[in-house]
């Protein structure tokens, strides 16, 4: 139990059904969509195109998205909804003119936004509800307009300069030229009358038409390589999710092109170790799980991309022999050397979970990558357009190479915890490259160490990136100072280390225990 003198926020609980999300408004609308007879998908996605208008930053249809379900609490199914770099986007071609890398604020970034689709599909394969009913809080979210909460005006005023660049978002999103603040209302007419199109008309109403036709004029205008067949042609895909052990629960993951193999990789380093042990320090937690990352980073970036071109099978990565001869090299004091990785260091994602009264879990990721994603507005549908291509690399004979039609190696990673066969945990952790670590930290918390769920979202966070260990502010100096003698580089960030949300499923009982990231404005609500 918390200590009730600090400051800190309690467990939701409740017995029918959860939701957690990063925005009061998206969990509220997701709430009001299982009360009126929904399921877990419906108010997912009611939650994921809502968040897409009150957290702009983050997230929107002009991004991807992952998702894990686990239909009546059992082993869950993945879809891939992440989008493809348009078919003329040859390696040569980037290397011809001297590209070393695909700037975020460029057509280049912008692969094909998977979003819209994913949510039709699973809405079609797996929902209750009409996507016309799920898309409404959002179309009157743009149209009348939301009012910033604190981390939303927060993230708005880093992304000014950003914004500035671009004359139509600039206009869109900087109303008076300046970003707007806590509680100035903000509208998108555009985006309410391009979201209404698709309630109507469905998926097809955003890949093709008129929607569509804008996208890829702005991109072309801006020196893009997108076609509309491009945004026509593109599906996602249901795929094999994939999982590792870790305290007697199986944990799962997306397969690449997302990171969830770091993660479980993370995890099965530190499954060697006994972290719940009364002997070991903050100081060593910490110690273990960067040397742990630096680990499981150095195979991502060497090795992971579109599954399609990657040139080890997953099961190298999860093997005892890989997990062993890793943790063979981790000296308990000493850090190993700094490994400086060129991958971009802050992305923006959101996050939702949820629990329905038949006990359907759904973790579902939404993201735009950086902040507003690639800046790039389509000006007569108000879409700004997410930032996902900079994670491509213009090396020859790199799995992630950019090539026509390939999909990019993602950070965004939702994740499901199971245990005898059924769901016990969605639970996802945002911010960028730093999820793999997030979920291998957050389920150690809770699974080695006794935290309950909040208390485990509220716990300091380190990562180990860029040849730093990047710690919040509110990590005690004596841990600071015994890791400085262990050799990390010590780096304070300005922002804070992602944003996490999960629900327990305590099946012997019949109760919901969730979870929101305090660092965010979200809630977990229930009933």
């Amino acid at each position: 139990m918390r200590d009730f003198h600090r400051p800190n926020r309690s467990l939701a609980v409740a017995g029918e059904a959860m939701v957690a999300t990063s925005h009061p408004q998206a969990t509220l609308a997701a709430l009001d969509v299982l009360r009126g007879g929904g399921n877990a998908v419906d108010a997912a996605i009611a939650a994921v195109a809502l968040l897409g208008v009150v957290e702009p930053a983050m997230t929107g249809i002009g991004g991807d998205c992952f998702v894990l379900y686990a239909p009546k609490a059992g082993l869950p199914i993945a879809y891939n909804g992440s989008g493809r770099a348009p078919r003329a986007a040859t390696l040569d071609w980037y290397r011809e003119r001297k590209f070393t890398e695909l700037p975020i604020q460029t057509p280049h970034s912008v692969t094909v936004p998977g979003a819209v689709e994913a949510w039709f599909r699973l809405s079609r394969d797996h929902g209750s509800k009409e996507m016309a009913e799920l898309l409404q809080p959002a179309i009157r979210a743009a149209e009348e307009g939301t009012l910033p909460t604190p981390r939303v005006a927060f993230d708005w005023e880093v992304a000014v300069e950003k914004l500035q660049r671009d004359p139509v978002t600039r206009s869109i999103f900087l109303p008076g030229d300046r970003a707007p603040g806590i509680g100035d209302r903000f509208r998108q007419p555009l985006l309410a009358a391009t979201l209404r199109k698709i309630a109507k008309q469905g998926p097809e109403a955003f890949y093709q038409g008129a929607v569509a036709a804008d996208i890829v004029a702005r991109l072309r205008e801006l020196g893009g390589l997108h076609t509309e067949e491009d945004f026509a042609s593109h599906r996602g895909d249901y795929v094999t999710p994939i999982s590792a052990q870790y305290r007697g629960h199986d944990i799962w993951e997306c397969p690449p092109n997302g990171q969830g193999l770091a993660a479980l990789m993370i995890m099965r380093i530190l499954g060697g170790y006994d972290l719940a042990s009364a002997k070991l320090s903050e100081a060593d937690r910490a110690h273990i799980l960067a040397e742990a990352t630096k680990a499981a980073f150095r195979a991502r970036d060497a090795f992971f991309g579109d599954p399609a071109t990657m040139r080890r099978p997953v099961e190298t990565f999860l093997s005892d022999d890989w997990a062993a001869a890793a943790r063979g090299k981790i000296r308990l004091d000493r850090a190993s050397d700094a490994v400086i990785w060129d991958e971009p260091e802050h992305k923006d994602t959101t996050y939702v979970c949820v629990l329905d009264r038949d006990r359907n879990a759904i973790s579902f990721i939404n993201s735009v990558f950086h902040d507003f994603g690639s800046a790039i507005t389509a000006p007569k549908a108000g879409v700004v357009l997410h930032s996902r291509g900079h994670m491509f690399r213009t090396i020859p004979g790199h799995p992630n190479a950019i090539g026509p039609g390939k999909r990019p190696l993602h950070t965004i990673i939702p994740a499901m915890v199971t245990k005898g066969g059924r769901a016990v945990m969605p639970f996802g952790v945002m911010g960028g490259n730093y999820q793999a670590t997030g979920h291998a930290a957050f389920l150690s918390r809770i699974l080695d160490q006794g935290y309950d769920l909040q208390q485990a979202a509220d716990a300091p966070r380190s990562f180990a990136f860029g040849g730093k260990l990047q710690l919040e502010r509110t990590v005690d100096a004596a841990t600071v100072g015994d890791l400085e003698r262990r050799g990390h580089v010590i780096e304070y960030l300005q922002k804070p280390h992602g944003g996490c949300q999960a629900i327990w499923i305590d099946h012997e009982r019949g109760v919901l225990l969730g979870a929101s990231e305090p660092r965010k404005d979200g809630v977990a609500l229930g009933y």
